[in-house]
C-alpha cells in the first residue's frame, strides 16, 4: 500500500531539511570521538521524527508506514556525513 500524498510530501521535505542541517555542519576542532558524533547524528533523526510525528496523516498504520520511511532516509542521508567525519578524524 502506498503512502499518502501529503506523508510522502512531508517525507521529502524532512530529507531536504536534514541535508541542509548536515551540509551546515563544521567539523570540531578539536574533534570529538566519531562515536559522540554518531550519537549526535541519531539525536537529529530523532529530533525529526518527533517533529514530523505530529504532522502526519492518515491512520494510525499509514503513519507509523511513513515515520519508518522518513528515518530510513534519513538515516541514509547520514551515512555519507558519518564516513566523511571518520575521514577527518584520521587526518586529525
Amino acid at each position: 500500500m502506498a503512502l499518502l500524498q501529503a506523508n510522502k510530501d512531508l517525507i521529502s521535505t524532512g530529507m531536504k531539511e536534514f541535508s541542509v542541517l548536515l551540509n551546515q555542519q563544521v567539523f570540531p576542532n578539536p574533534p570529538i570521538p566519531a562515536e559522540a558524533m554518531v550519537t549526535m547524528v541519531d539525536d537529529w533523526v530523532n529530533f525529526y521524527i518527533n517533529y514530523y510525528r505530529k504532522q502526519m496523516v492518515g491512520e494510525q498504520q499509514e503513519q507509523e508506514r511513513a515515520l519508518q520511511e522518513l528515518q530510513q532516509e534519513l538515516n541514509t542521508l547520514s551515512a555519507p556525513f558519518l564516513a566523511k567525519y571518520r575521514a577527518f578524524l584520521k587526518n586529525f
